[in-house]
């Protein structure tokens, strides 16, 4: 897929091309930047890109955040690369010598790196930014990957297989994911959630109660959230997933309960 972009404004794709959208079950999220994990900056690529999934109906269904280490960073990129959710990749792009996400990422896929041609001529159009060495590497990409556009600097991204390689600035990485998710992925399922607080219970004498209800409604996300509050214990169910299959759901659980005797109360959304 070819992409074009003016300074500082995304232009779709290509007249006449098709883009074909996928429907994915989730996204991963890696994060790399040591900086985070000691302390020096605080993360915002979760937030956003959970906020950027949740707006869309999608799931994030992993995140991690890795130190600046290229074996730890390979060995995740192969993981990442072997499932079958696509996912977002945010730092170590750059050209600085912390910056080890391009050459790793060409290594998990078993692919040289080369410039872009078309990063290449981005570059050229920045005014103000000669071409140094130093700023090519930025278009060094795994070869055959398709660029991201960045409104912001105009230095792209780039998607390489199940994979979308972002800067490490969260004023840049937010807008390009908001792209590719509009650009290349279907919006989700619309779904629903409910939650009920069972005052007095104890999670573990519901495990059998909670394997039999998940296993009878295997499309219900469920979760279970045991508290230690004043005076005893209680327990938080939270049922989500389409809207007939969670209110169905919420109808069993309720009617489940009752039959046990246990309390319970639906806390408001």
């Amino acid at each position: 897929m070819r992409v074009t972009q003016q300074m500082g404004v995304f232009q779709q794709p290509v007249r006449g091309e098709v883009i074909v959208k996928h429907a994915p079950s989730g996204f991963g999220l890696i994060i790399v930047g040591s900086e985070i994990l000691d302390g020096r900056i605080q993360d915002r690529h979760f937030e956003n890109t959970r906020r950027l999934l949740h707006s869309r109906n999608h799931a994030l269904t992993y995140s991690m955040i890795l130190s600046d280490e290229p074996v730890l960073i390979l060995e995740e990129l192969v993981w990442a690369m072997g499932r079958g959710e696509p996912f977002f990749c945010c730092g170590g792009i750059g050209s600085t010598p912390d910056d080890y996400t391009r050459q790793c990422a060409a290594r998990a896929a078993g692919l040289p790196l080369a410039l872009h041609p078309e990063g290449v001529e981005i570059l050229k159009n920045r005014p103000g930014f000669p071409l140094t060495p130093a700023r090519m590497k930025m278009v060094e990409f795994p070869k055959g990957a398709e660029l991201i556009p960045n409104p912001v600097n105009q230095v792209p991204g780039f998607t390489l297989g199940n994979g979308h390689f972002l800067p490490g600035f969260p004023s840049m990485a937010e807008p390009m994911t908001a792209w590719v998710l509009d650009t290349l992925y279907e919006p989700g399922e619309p779904k629903i959630s409910h939650t009920l607080l069972l005052p007095g219970a104890r999670e573990g004498d519901l495990v059998p109660f909670m394997e039999a209800f998940t296993a009878a409604h295997p499309k219900v996300t469920f979760s279970s959230l045991p508290k230690f509050v004043e005076g005893g214990t209680e327990v938080h169910i939270g049922l989500s997933g389409p809207e007939d299959v969670a209110e169905q759901g919420l109808k069993d659980l309720i009617k489940e309960l009752d039959a046990m005797g246990v309390a319970w109360v639906e806390k408001k959304r």
